[in-house]
């Protein structure tokens, strides 16, 4: 069952009942492999990342959603900060109610070949794709437009 529900630029999309949400994701690669995670809350796959927390910069954040989220701990000066996705239209609606505008800064992250990941309790999978690959992967709407950006920027 779904806990949440994407949309970018919808004009159906719900209208937003809380302030707006900043999440950190990162575009995690090995050689000219992208790594997504299948999310149980939606069951589509999308990028590793989070909410930043009151307390956190999204650098600080990314760190600890990359640990909770792949068991592996990154020093911060690795990951390189690609930019902010945060147009209007960026939505997640939750089972709650909840409607949120999400805000989006997207940091980028080489692992080396052999990385060995840990699949945590927020993911159903973590795969590495190609590009080719991709074209048949549903990807949470919020997402596809950073994916697609990357492989554009690359």
């Amino acid at each position: 069952m779904s806990v949440v529900k994407f949309y970018r630029g919808d004009s159906n999309a719900p209208k937003t009942t809380q302030g707006a949400h900043l999440g950190a994701n990162a575009i995690i690669t090995c050689g000219d492999k992208l790594l997504l995670e299948k999310r149980r809350d939606c069951d589509l796959w999308g990028l590793v990342g989070g909410g930043v927390k009151n307390y956190e910069t999204p650098l600080q954040a990314i760190v600890r959603e990359t640990y909770e989220e792949l068991g592996i701990r990154v020093d911060k000066d690795k990951f390189q900060k690609l930019g902010v996705y945060g147009e209007p239209g960026r939505i997640a609606a939750y089972c709650d109610g909840s409607v949120w505008r999400m805000v989006i800064v997207v940091f980028r992250l080489e692992l080396p070949e052999g990385t060995q990941l840990k699949i945590s309790e927020e993911s159903q999978d973590l795969r590495f794709f190609t590009r080719e690959e991709l074209k048949n992967v549903p990807i949470v709407i919020t997402h596809s437009d950073i994916v697609e950006d990357h492989f554009l920027n690359k």
